[in-house]
């Protein structure tokens, strides 16, 4: 089978591997579609595991079961997980499943730029989610993404009627955006240094949009009533971004830190301006949960989060390098979708 390997954002080659045998309990997937995610062209995150194969927001046919498997059949159209909690530990009793040593041990083989790809065990058992007919497999690629958005406005607990500011409005962001609309938040707020991603945030729910250049704060309050966000969703790495969510969150309010940084990057807190004497809470999200792919699968279904419509590239298996520059230049795409079986 081909496979897109990845040796470094500008090195990705279409390469031969043979398709993956299963065992007793496992699936081999057809890949119809797999998303390109902000994380796979992270490339200090990447590149000391390289050569590899990455993608994990995949969505796909079973074409063989392995013995045992009851559940699924070939056929059954699916996105997978490919990384799952044990459910059971202490971290997963305790809904943070996404700390679950398990979880961070799990995944596919080889990844979801391939033409196959094996589903382990354990996989096959706690991380498949049927599509409904409704749902196309490009619009099934966005149901990890979206189970990450899902925990995270979870745990910053969006309330309606919040002003909700998302900071950086590439997919990430305006996945956030469509969520929160959908919940029922008050004013959304979106910033980038894009022009583009300003435009698309519009269409995807932003009352207003800020150019990340300008004094973000002073923004929010001209068009919140001169109060600042309720919640703030950092959605982009760039230290910048961290000190204007920090400026811009309103006295009892959250800020999410949707994004990781570079490894180095630190930032100077003060405990008394924002925790002691403002009631600032400050909090981070990773992955999601087993419940927030359910949940996702049925808000792409019902259309009350309009992925279809943030796909602007789909490419085939031997275009895999030129998605990486579109999504690494965070420029002209918001979401790509790789296609291995063109």
């Amino acid at each position: 089978m081909r496979v897109a390997m990845y040796y470094n954002n500008r090195d990705i080659r279409v390469e031969e591997m043979p398709v993956p045998p299963i065992g007793p309990g496992e699936l081999l997937i057809r890949v119809q579609a797999s998303g390109i995610c902000g994380s796979d062209v992270m490339e200090w995150y990447r590149i000391h595991k390289a050569p590899l194969v990455l993608g994990h927001e995949i969505a796909g046919e079973v074409v063989a079961v392995g013995a045992g498997v009851e559940r699924y059949h070939e056929g059954d159209r699916v996105s997978v997980a490919h990384h799952v909690p044990c459910n059971t530990c202490y971290y997963c009793l305790n809904d943070h499943h996404t700390v679950c040593d398990t979880l961070r041990q799990t995944n596919f083989d080889p990844g979801g730029f391939a033409e196959y790809l094996r589903l382990p065990a354990i996989n096959v058992d706690r991380g498949v989610y049927r599509l409904p007919d409704e749902v196309s497999y490009e619009e099934g690629t966005f149901t990890e993404p979206l189970a990450c958005i899902l925990r995270g406005q979870r745990i910053a607990r969006i309330q309606p009627g919040q002003t909700v500011l998302v900071i950086g409005s590439g997919i990430s962001g305006l996945l956030h955006l469509e969520l929160a609309r959908a919940l029922g938040a008050g004013r959304l707020i979106a910033t980038d240094v894009a022009e583009y991603r300003l435009e698309a945030a519009r269409r995807f729910g932003a009352e207003a949009v800020i150019h990340a250049k300008e004094d973000v704060s002073a923004g929010v309050r001209e068009v919140n009533n001169g109060r600042l966000a309720d919640r703030v969703l950092v959605c982009t790495g760039a230290k910048s971004a961290i000190t204007q969510a920090l400026q811009s969150v309103e006295r009892g309010g959250t800020v999410l830190f949707f994004a990781p940084t570079d490894p180095d990057v630190t930032i100077p807190i003060s405990v008394n301006d924002l925790f002691f004497r403002n009631d600032i809470t400050l909090t981070t999200s990773y992955a999601g949960s087993p419940a927030d792919y359910t949940t996702a699968v049925e808000l792409i279904r019902a259309r009350r989060v309009r992925v279809h419509e943030m796909i602007t590239h789909r490419l085939s298996l031997a275009e895999t390098a030129m998605g990486f520059q579109l999504v690494a230049g965070a420029q002209d795409s918001i979401k790509v979708i790789i296609e291995p079986q063109r």
